[in-house]
This record gives structure tokens, C-alpha cells and sequence, in this order.
């Protein structure tokens, strides 16, 4: 069975066997795999700056909001496993972050060959641009996670004490980055769909509203707080790449209109010289 991909062993029709195909994925699996155990190794031998960072958010809380047991930063644990879990989820993290661009090159070699040469020379730039994009909104996440966590904890009753679970915290940081850092890639993905013709500016333009009420309901939706505030500080910022993307479509599809106008000339051209040749030609 031969799947439509395109394979440097096989010149003559550019096609891969089953077998050959696995054997690549297998490749790219191992060698994502192996980037991701060596920095989450990383992360283990340097827990203690991974643990400040991943903190830091809890930490710039009031201290209403804490434990007050002399420590400002004090995280509950409850089983006597934990503590060695918790040192393994934050080192599988920093691994998961810190390989990325290995695992994110890898996935696109295995796809790469499948498209064709224009597509991908785009792409690879947008895979450039994918990783310092997702990088920008986590960055933001970080940096608004307080504002979240303030807010909710704002809410517990005066004789109530808010003990957070260090994993609970953890799964709660885990989903504000990814959530906040994929959701910064969707204008781009918007970009590439109108650069390979699946995508075009009317089509954006036509629902524009609809589209931006969409970004606010899953800003809504999709932030783990569930905060006024953090929900803005994700809809805003989508909304602002959404419109960078429509402006960056318009101008794409009026050159490529203007292109196809010409060849369109070009073609009608050429097909009405050799018409009035012939009517030349009679007597």
C-alpha cells in the first residue's frame, strides 16, 4: 500500500510504502521522545529556579490570599508520593516547554514532504514564527495568572481558609499557558490557510462579527480562572492578531486577483493572435 506522500528513495513516482512510512514516524517519535526526556532532566537537576518561576504568579498574591505559616509562598501537599511527583510533573513541564522547537521540527519534517514546494517554503516560516508567537502568549498568561487567581480566591468567605493543592496549581498553570499560547497561533493558521488558496479575505471579512464573538465566548470558555480580567486579557489580544491577519489576507488576495487578471489577459491574448492571423490571411 503506498500513501501519498513523497519519499527520497523512491525518484520514480514519489511515493512511500506502508512499512517506510512508520518507519519515518517512528524516527521522528524517537527523536522527539529522547529531546524531551534530556531537558525534562534538565528540569530535575534544576528544580529549585523551575519551582520560583512556576510560582511566581501564586507568590505575587496578597497574603490574605495564603497560608501564613512564615513562608509567603506555601503550597499545600497531601501524600507522602507527592513531593516526588511534584518534582517530576514541574521537570516534565520545563521538558515539554524547553524541546518544543526539536518536536515541533520534527512534526513538520514528517509532513513537509507531503506539500508542495511553494507551500513549503511559506510554512517553514510560519513555523518560525509559530514558536515565538506561542511563546508571546504564554508569556502573557504568566503575567496575568495573578489577576486570575486574586480574583477567585477573592471569593472564598472570611472564615475560610484556601489551601491550594500543588497539583491542582500546577494543572492550573499547565492549562493557562497552553491555552493562552495556542490560541495566539490562530491568526497565523488563518495567514497560512489564504496563502495555499483554502482561505480567502471576503470569506473572513463576510463574518467578521461573528468571528470576533466567537474569540470572546472562548476566551470566555477557555480560560481555566474564568475571571472577567483574564478573559479580556485573552479575547483582546486575539482579537488585535485577527485583524493583523485580515489586513495581511487583504493585501495577499488582491496581488494574487491582480496576478490572475493578468494571466487571465495573457491567456486571452494568446489564444486571440493566431484568430486574427488566419483573418488576416484571407483574401
Amino acid at each position: 500500500m503506498a500513501l501519498l506522500k513523497r519519499s527520497r528513495t523512491q525518484p520514480d513516482d514519489g511515493r512511500m510504502t506502508l512499512m517506510e512510512h512508520i518507519r519515518e514516524l517512528r524516527s521522528r517519535l524517537i527523536k522527539s521522545i529522547a529531546a524531551m526526556v534530556v531537558a525534562t532532566a534538565v528540569g530535575f537537576v534544576f528544580f529549585d529556579p523551575v519551582w520560583s518561576f512556576i510560582t511566581g504568579p501564586y507568590c505575587r498574591l496578597p497574603q490574605a490570599y495564603k497560608i501564613t505559616d512564615g513562608n509567603a509562598c506555601s503550597l499545600v501537599v497531601h501524600g507522602i508520593l507527592d513531593g516526588f511527583i511534584v518534582n517530576l510533573k514541574v521537570a516534565a513541564i520545563f521538558g515539554l516547554v524547553v524541546s518544543s522547537p526539536v518536536w515541533l521540527y520534527q512534526i513538520w519534517a514528517f509532513v513537509t514532504p507531503g506539500l508542495y514546494e511553494n507551500e513549503r517554503r511559506y510554512t517553514l516560516t510560519f513555523l518560525g514564527l509559530a514558536i515565538p508567537l506561542f511563546g508571546a502568549g504564554a508569556t502573557l498568561a504568566y503575567f496575568t495568572m495573578d489577576r486570575g487567581l486574586s480574583l477567585l480566591l477573592s471569593l472564598v468567605p472570611e472564615n475560610a481558609i484556601p489551601l491550594i493543592d500543588v497539583n491542582a496549581y500546577l494543572g492550573f498553570v499547565l492549562l493557562m499557558l497552553l491555552v493562552f499560547g495556542i490560541s495566539f497561533l490562530m491568526p497565523l493558521l488563518m495567514v497560512f490557510l489564504n496563502i495555499i488558496g483554502v482561505l480567502r479575505f471576503r470569506t473572513v471579512a463576510k463574518h467578521q462579527r461573528m468571528v470576533i464573538f466567537l474569540l470572546f465566548v472562548f476566551a470566555a470558555v477557555a480560560t481555566p480562572s474564568q475571571d472577567p480580567f483574564t478573559m479580556l486579557a485573552l479575547a483582546l489580544p486575539m482579537v488585535g492578531l485577527f485583524y493583523l491577519a485580515e489586513v495581511i489576507m487583504y493585501f495577499r488576495d488582491k496581488k494574487r486577483d491582480r496576478e490572475e487578471a493578468e494571466r487571465a489577459r495573457a491567456l486571452e491574448e494568446e489564444l486571440d493572435g493566431p484568430v486574427q492571423t488566419r483573418e488576416q490571411a484571407q483574401p
